[in-house]
């Protein structure tokens, strides 16, 4: 089968196939579904201006329940010759209902054909993706609920600081994945908004498509109006939400950091859960947190796709160009990436298991300095006196008890002083 937009009967090149569909295949493949979705709205919209009749378009909408079924059920795929998910949509209604599947790429082009798919795909993996977010948060706010009287050392440059507790350190993360749930918020208002009707960058003649009809019924916040706007926003609007997905990683790959370390036998504060660990093929002691080792090597990847998605549109003029094909390819890796990196990193957390005696072994008198320091300027010394005395007294430095630790921090968000309730409140607020 040729591609829809051959006009002869001469095949291109098996190469020039092979080099201009890439791996088109196999993420048209995951956007199948979508692109069906999208095709039954745009088809209900000729309808309405009568370009479609009634038995037409409900013909059409009973032949994609059909495609759909039979993709379900693997009978149907996008294979190379097919080039994309849209010649295998259109070739079925054609093959199905004859001339009104003809008439179903009536007012679009394959430009905007693909972004009304590869929209829908993404708004429902941000959905997905805040959705498991949101419960890490909760599972943070877990911690910070049952541990905040829990001290444990603070480390800055890697020595040790200042005590802090494990509540503290889950709400800290649990405050900055708000941060990044937010930006997943923000990515998804952008790419929530219909390109269809922009065709192939220069909108359509003689037709008055409703677009805001057809966006509204595919849950669309509105139309992207202007039809120049649609190409000029490939790769910009892929890069803010790759740019989420970053900020998402960074977080993660922290927090996978602290796990390891702290589950190391030089530290000893928390057990990882077996199920998300492995052994080694020669020493029989080994307990591997491989699991958040790949986890934490997943953040470069995402930068890479992340900077592919901005470098890619530097220099085009406007218009559309083949060489925003590869945006989609870089998009949907990041997505399939960072969707298996919040669900490694979620289910390592929900076993994870604390060792209080071993973090109470930590807490060194060198650890209270600090406070002895400030205790001395609630007398009246001068903070710059204060710190003198006690970084040339060492040997007044003492682990005082935990309850007089924990009296000492009197705001919201101090060690022992961990407010989950409110992020609970900033979660619903994001994420109802």
């Amino acid at each position: 089968m040729r591609p829809i937009w051959q006009k002869t009967d001469e095949s291109p090149d098996d190469w020039v196939t092979r080099f201009t569909v890439g791996s088109d295949a196999a993420w048209d493949t995951i956007l199948l579904p979508y692109d069906v979705e999208g095709t039954r709205a745009h088809a209900w919209g000729l309808s309405t201006i009568e370009v479609l009749t009634p038995d037409e378009y409900h013909a059409i909408s009973q032949a994609l329940d059909d495609l759909l079924g039979a993709y379900e059920e693997g009978a149907v795929g996008v294979e190379m010759a097919d080039e994309d998910s849209h010649t295998v949509i259109e070739r079925y209604l054609t093959e199905h209902l004859g001339a009104a599947g003809r008439k179903v790429h009536t007012g679009r082009s394959r430009n905007d054909q693909v972004l009304v798919s590869l929209r829908l795909y993404l708004r429902a993996e941000i959905d997905y993706l805040q959705q498991q977010v949101a419960a890490l948060i909760e599972q943070c706010c877990v911690w910070g609920e049952a541990w905040d009287g829990q001290l444990m050392p603070g480390y800055t440059h890697d020595q040790p600081a200042m005590p802090t507790t494990v509540g503290a350190w889950a709400l800290g993360y649990a405050d900055v994945l708000l941060d990044d749930l937010e930006l997943l918020q923000t990515a998804r208002r952008l790419v929530n908004r219909s390109p269809l009707g922009s065709a192939a960058g220069y909108g359509v003649p003689h037709l008055n498509l409703p677009r805001a009809a057809v966006a509204k019924r595919l849950g669309f916040d509105g139309v992207q109006t202007h039809v120049a706007a649609v190409q000029l926003s490939r790769g910009k609007l892929e890069a803010a939400i790759a740019h989420a997905y970053v900020q998402l990683g960074a977080t993660l790959n922290r927090l996978a950091s602290d796990l390891m370390r702290f589950n190391s036998k030089s530290y000893g504060f928390v057990e990882l859960p077996e199920a998300y660990c492995t052994g080694s093929s020669i020493m029989p002691q080994k307990k591997n947190p491989d699991v958040l080792e790949l986890a934490r090597a997943t953040f470069p990847r995402l930068q890479a796709e992340a900077q592919v998605l901005l470098a890619l549109p530097a220099n085009l003029p406007s218009g559309y160009h083949r060489d925003l094909q590869f945006t989609k390819d870089a998009i949907m890796r990041a997505t399939q990436t960072v969707r298996d990196l919040v669900k490694a990193v979620t289910r390592v957390a929900g076993g994870v298991t604390f060792c209080p005696e071993q973090m109470e072994a930590y807490l060194t008198p060198e650890l209270f300095a600090t406070a002895q320091a400030l205790a001395a300027v609630a007398d009246g010394v001068p903070f710059r006196d204060a710190y003198q005395q006690a970084a040339t007294n060492e040997a007044a430095w003492t682990v005082p008890e935990a309850a007089d630790v924990l009296a000492s921090y009197t705001y919201d968000g101090a060690p022992g002083q961990g407010r989950p309730d409110l992020l609970r409140e900033r979660l619903h607020d994001v994420c109802p």
